[in-house]
């Protein structure tokens, strides 16, 4: 036997065990377990480094985020006698949403402590400019703290502008910290805070690399979007910090995003999410409780909300079965915008039974990706429900990133996490639950002003496309539950 045979030899060896790894050891899911072994069967050597990258369970044995301040904000408190109240249905309800809605509350609050509270303002921004002049408007008026959390930080002119704005409020004396995830914005160098540590600013990685511009955690990113200042304005979206979120990349176009800025109690619940992030990012500066952090509400708001977190910390998937909820709740409409339409087997579902069952489901999607197999894979999905029945528009004034869910023009859901796998198993996310039919009017309004500017996928369009779209697609659908 010549070394070329026993070279070979090794690599279906190597390849066998990793193969017994994946279906006895990690358990996962029959789905990704199939399509890691679609990749060691037909990549034998390069399937082995892809699954090193991108394919090991996370450990779920150490609780990742520990915060044991809570009792000092009154969140266990909260929590139990929110859910004593829906037991009994006597919580009380500040509108006809949050009543037509106890079921879903009442699962967040149990799967994962989402306090509901009924005291909050909400704008809306869907334009990039509109929500960094907002931002830094804010940012310019705080006096005690600014935290800051994003997926990307680009290195670029408008990240250096909220730098600099930055760094006049920490040597006026407020608390900066920023975390960034450090795949996310791994263009980012030491140097690039230099000044911000100097005024006394703080910044943490999430998942840092040892290697500079090289990180080999490929999943289980920090995908959340948050700002909060002085305890009292928070912001949670799908806008990341970039020139790009400005629509000045060529490649993209306009930027079309959703994110909120929020006055009223679900600040804390945002507070207690960037808090937790922190102290896991951090090993020097954890931050602990400070009546400060939590400063007594002065508006007067009347939109109740949740704010939802998920991660691959948890063995359920908390964001994903909210929007379930949502769908399976659905009387007349569903509007759905994402950049990434790869859903599992139980979404895939609920939005057939709702489009089965006479709901009107739109869905609307980017004419142009960003990952090439994310974007086929979408199309994919979307053919599906299309033989179905349902609506797709595909957005022609740029790329869109917003990733909202409007049930009936009564409930809608922002945040930061799109429909797919990626973002209900692999990636630490974040929304906001609300139930308020002026604001999900707003949002349902915002789709509907989208659609002058999309076209209709029709199912002839869909029928008609190339052999070689179709190839692309088949071969996206076996990889969807790992991309």
């Amino acid at each position: 036997m010549d070394i070329y045979s026993i070279f070979i030899g090794l690599i279906y060896l190597l390849n066998m065990i990793l193969a017994i790894v994946v279906i006895f050891l990690e358990r996962k899911d029959a789905a990704s377990t199939w399509a890691w072994l679609l990749v060691l069967f037909f990549i034998p050597l390069l399937g082995f480094a892809i699954y090193l990258l991108f394919g090991q369970n996370f450990s779920k044995k150490k609780k990742m985020f520990q915060w044991e301040d809570r009792k000092k904000i009154g969140i266990d408190e909260m929590l139990k006698m929110q859910i004593s109240a829906l037991h009994n249905r006597s919580l009380p309800a500040e509108n006809e949403q949050v009543q037509n809605h106890y079921d879903l509350i009442h699962m967040q609050l149990v799967n994962n402590d989402a306090v509901l509270t009924q005291d909050n303002d909400i704008q809306m921004y869907t334009d990039g400019k509109d929500k960094f002049d907002a931002l830094f408007k804010d940012i310019e008026g705080a006096t005690d703290h600014i935290h800051l959390q994003y997926y990307i930080l680009r290195r670029d002119a408008l990240s250096k502008r909220l730098i600099t704005l930055l760094n006049k409020k920490a040597r006026e004396g407020v608390k900066v910290r920023i975390l960034y995830d450090d795949l996310g914005s791994r263009s980012l160098t030491k140097r690039f805070f230099k000044s911000l540590r100097e005024a006394g600013g703080e910044v943490e990685a999430f998942f840092p690399s040892k290697f500079h511009f090289i990180n080999f955690r490929l999943n289980y990113r920090n995908h959340r979007k948050l700002v909060i200042i002085d305890g009292k304005i928070g912001y949670v979206g799908g806008f990341n910090v970039g020139d790009e979120y400005l629509g000045l990349n060529k490649k993209f176009g306009y930027w079309r995003d959703t994110h909120l800025r929020i006055e009223g109690s679900a600040v804390y619940a945002i507070q207690t999410r960037f808090i937790l992030d922190w102290n896991q990012a951090s090993h020097r500066h954890d931050i602990h409780y400070l009546p400060e952090y939590y400063p007594p509400i002065t508006t007067k708001g009347r939109i109740p909300m949740q704010i939802v977190a998920s991660g691959p910390d948890n063995e359920l998937e908390q964001i994903k079965l909210g929007y379930i909820k949502m769908i399976m709740s659905a009387k007349e409409t569903i509007l759905i915008q994402t950049p990434y339409f790869i859903p599992d087997a139980s979404v895939v579902d609920a939005l057939r039974i709702a489009v089965l069952s006479g709901v009107n489901v739109k869905i609307m999607i980017p004419n142009k990706p960003d990952h090439m197999f994310v974007y086929w894979a979408t199309y994919s999905y979307i053919g599906e429900l299309l033989k179905l029945g349902a609506k797709v528009l595909i957005y022609d004034n740029g790329f869109i990133h917003a990733k909202t869910i409007v049930i009936d023009d009564e409930i809608a859901s922002v945040g930061t996490a799109n429909i797919d796998v990626r973002s209900f198993r692999l990636n630490f996310e974040v929304n906001a639950f609300i139930y308020d039919r002026k604001i999900a009017e707003e949002v349902a309004a915002s789709f509907y002003n989208d659609v002058r500017v999309s076209r209709n996928l029709t199912l002839d369009d869909y029928n008609n496309r190339s052999f070689y779209i179709k190839f692309k697609e088949s071969i996206s659908r076996l990889l969807s539950p790992i991309l």
